[in-house]
This record gives C-alpha cells, sequence and structure tokens, in this order.
C-alpha cells in the first residue's frame, strides 16, 4: 500500500477501506508517510468528507496507534469533559477542580491553541512551574493528591493524533469534522474515563460556524463515545461572543481564578455549573452541588492542590504584558455584535497563539474586554485592551477588529443568543 493511492482515493470522494485507514495511520505515526503526504490526506477529508464507518474506523487505528490508561484503582469515579475550541474557553480552568471538590476524579487531557483559539495548556504554562507534561504514574499521583489534573497527553498516548493534531493546526485543516470527532475522541477513549461531557461550541469563533454541523459533529462524538463503553453527552454551545472578558493565556488563567474565588463573569460561571452537573450525573452524582463547592472555597482548594503537585506555584504573580492599547467606542448606544473570531483572531495576531506548530506563545499577550454584547456604552469609552509583548503587533491586530466585527447600534431590543442550545445524548 502507498500513501499516494490513499489520498487519491479520498481526493476522488472514495472511501477508505478499512485496510487502507489503518495502513496509512500506522505509517504517519511510523514516519514512513510524510507531513506533506498527510496534510493532502486531510485536506481531502475536509473537502469531501468521511462516512460513518470510516470515522469509526479512523478514531479505532488512532487508539491502537498507543497505549489504554487504566484508572480503575481510583476509588471515586472518573469524569472527563472536552470542548471544541473557542475564543475565551477557559472553563477547563475552573471546571476540573470543581468537579473534583464534588467527588469525582477528572482525568483531564488538554491540548495546545489551534488556530484563533486558545489552548488549556498553554494558558497554564502561564503559572510559574507548572508542568503539562506527566508520566502515567505522576497523573495518579496527581488524581490522589488534588482529585483532578490537567495535563498533555503521554507520549505513549494516540501518539497518531498528536503527530496529526499539530499537522492540522498549520494545514489549514482544523474544521474537518471527521479528524475533530477522531482526534478528540480517540484520546478520550484510550484515557479510560468512565464518562464524557462534550461542549461543542457554535458560531463564528467555534470551528462550527451554524447548528446543524455542530449537531453532526456532536451526534458523532456521542456515537463514538457510547460505542467504546464510555458514558457521552454533549452540550452545544454558543460562541458568537468570547466567553468572559479575556481571550489570551495568563489573562485567562486571572479570569478563572476569579471563578473559583466565587466571582467571575456570568456566562463563565453558567457554563462552568452547567458542565459540572453534567459530568457529575454522568458519574453517578447527581445530587452534589457545584455551586456550593464554588461558594465554600473547596474547588479553590482542589485547583491550589493540583497546580502545586504539578510543580506550580498557585501564589505566583502571572505574566503581564509589557506593552497596551486600548480600543475606544466610536459611538454612543448598545454593543450589539463582538464577534468571536474577530477577537481570537487578534489574540492570536498579538503572540497568544502560533503561527507553526513549533512556535512559542506570549503568556501576557491577548484581548481584553470592557463591554459583552447587550451593554451600553458611550462614545469614548474603552471597549478593548490588546495585551502584547511586541507592539510592532498592534497594527495587525487591530486590523482583524475592523468591519462588522463590532457593532454599536440604538437597538435597546437587543437579546443576546443563549449561551446552552442544545443537548445531545
Amino acid at each position: 500500500m502507498d500513501a499516494i493511492s490513499v489520498i487519491r482515493t479520498k481526493r476522488d470522494r472514495g472511501r477508505l477501506s478499512d485496510a487502507q485507514i489503518d495502513w496509512i495511520v500506522d505509517a504517519y505515526t511510523r514516519g514512513e508517510v510524510a507531513d506533506e503526504q498527510m496534510s493532502a490526506l486531510a485536506m481531502a477529508i475536509l473537502l469531501n468528507g468521511m462516512e460513518r464507518e470510516e470515522i469509526a474506523r479512523w478514531t479505532a487505528a488512532m487508539i491502537a496507534s498507543g497505549e489504554r490508561m487504566d484508572f480503575s484503582s481510583l476509588t471515586r469515579p472518573t469524569a472527563d469533559k472536552h470542548s471544541t475550541g473557542g475564543v475565551g474557553d477557559k472553563i477547563t480552568l475552573p471546571l476540573a477542580p470543581l468537579v473534583a471538590a464534588c467527588g469525582a476524579a477528572v482525568p483531564q487531557l488538554s491540548g495546545r491553541g489551534l488556530g484563533h483559539t486558545g489552548g488549556t495548556l498553554d494558558k497554564l504554562e502561564s503559572i510559574p512551574g507548572w508542568r503539562a507534561h506527566l508520566s502515567n504514574e505522576e497523573m495518579l499521583d496527581v488524581l490522589g493528591e488534588a482529585g483532578c489534573v490537567i495535563c498533555a497527553a503521554g507520549e505513549g498516548l494516540a501518539p497518531a493524533d498528536r503527530k496529526l493534531y499539530a499537522l492540522r493546526d498549520v494545514t489549514g485543516t482544523v474544521e474537518a469534522i471527521p479528524l475533530i470527532a477522531s482526534s478528540i475522541m480517540s484520546k478520550k477513549i484510550a484515557e479510560g474515563t468512565d464518562s464524557l461531557v462534550l461542549d461543542v461550541k457554535v458560531g463564528s469563533g467555534a470551528f462550527m460556524k451554524n447548528l446543524d454541523d455542530a449537531r453532526e459533529l456532536a451526534r458523532t462524538m456521542v456515537g463514538l463515545g457510547t460505542d467504546h463503553g464510555v458514558r457521552t453527552v454533549a452540550l452545544l454551545t454558543d460562541m458568537s461572543t468570547p466567553l468572559g472578558l479575556t481571550a489570551g493565556n495568563a489573562l485567562e488563567v486571572r479570569e478563572s481564578l476569579e471563578v473559583l474565588a466565587g466571582g467571575g463573569p456570568a456566562d463563565v460561571v453558567e457554563l462552568t455549573l452547567a458542565l459540572a452537573r453534567e459530568m457529575l450525573d454522568a458519574a453517578g452524582l447527581p445530587d452534589a452541588d457545584p455551586a456550593k463547592a464554588l461558594a465554600d472555597g473547596s474547588a479553590m482548594d482542589h485547583w491550589r492542590r493540583m497546580i502545586a503537585a504539578q510543580g506550580g506555584d498557585p501564589d505566583a504573580p502571572l505574566p503581564v504584558a509589557r506593552e497596551r492599547h486600548t480600543v475606544y467606542a466610536e459611538t454612543s448606544g448598545v454593543l450589539t455584535r463582538l464577534d468571536a473570531y474577530a477577537v481570537g483572531l487578534a489574540a492570536w495576531r498579538l503572540g497568544a497563539g502560533r503561527a507553526r506548530k513549533e512556535d512559542p506563545v506570549q503568556a501576557g499577550a491577548g484581548v481584553e474586554l470592557h463591554a459583552k454584547p447587550g451593554d451600553r456604552v458611550t462614545a469614548g469609552a474603552p471597549l478593548l485592551t490588546l495585551h502584547t509583548d511586541t507592539p510592532e503587533r498592534f497594527d495587525y491586530a487591530l486590523e482583524a477588529l475592523t468591519g462588522d466585527a463590532i457593532e454599536i447600534t440604538e437597538d435597546a431590543s437587543y437579546e443576546p443568543t443563549p449561551l446552552i442550545l442544545d443537548r445531545i445524548a
């Protein structure tokens, strides 16, 4: 078998056979298929799609490329969550310790930024000393100490996905539903969690721009999880506007700490609690009260134990960008649009994301919001503050915020889109 034949099959809208899928995933993992060849196949999949059976086989091949983890030694039920990626989506940071405080174990394998969306590991690495890479034994130790762990997938866990995940980020193939579904579910199934809650983002700042595509992705992933014995449910949530008031790395950590301290933006708190309740229900703990765990400080206690157990200093000052630039409202009225994609693109251009898989990110870079859609603003009031260590990036970032990215009208009847759009189980 050869890569060119596999690429041509999908290029010509054919169905990949089980043997072709097994071979290409294995050969790419071993380095026999070059990045440029897998890039071509990924683009063909993006353009021509995959049937349900192809996606299932691709996912199984990704799982088979490495080891499977076992958390059966834990005394707590395990629950995990995955977001398909958004702008300002820092929910994992307060959510994992919150669910742990309510009695479940949360083995959260997370990733880095993809395109304009932020990566959980990039955010947490802004905490001095914090380590993303843990051995399986270290993961179990942190789970025992804190009840939760957020870390990178180990070298042996779905190594095919680790290679393909980085490649998709720099080849314009992030949005392919079969590759999103197989990427997420291969890691989650191999991870060995008992239950999984999916946060499938919908809107301009998400990879799924419309509700129908998001439902297709959610149903695909729920089906893959269920077929492999993982209790899986999906919430479809709005990503037309950034979550919370920050998009970046250290900026989002700071906001997450506000939530754990009992404050924070209302939308971040709402989604954190909604996902926590789904995770606890799936884990067999439907009577646990996550709102109480936020209010009484127990979620913050688990956060501090988790960060310290992974080498971080929970009391250390977070990095702050050296340069700032504020964007002001040009007119008075109601802010009716603050486009999530535009804000994410601006944050990426400021240094919060990467253009190549080997690029570093700036811990302090990002965008801070001073108003959200539905708020009344006055001319000359601050709308956004851009943060970066490299001020030559400001003009490029500001280009992303032109056109219809920001709209202010006199429409006093404006009503924001609901945060939770649908549930699929």
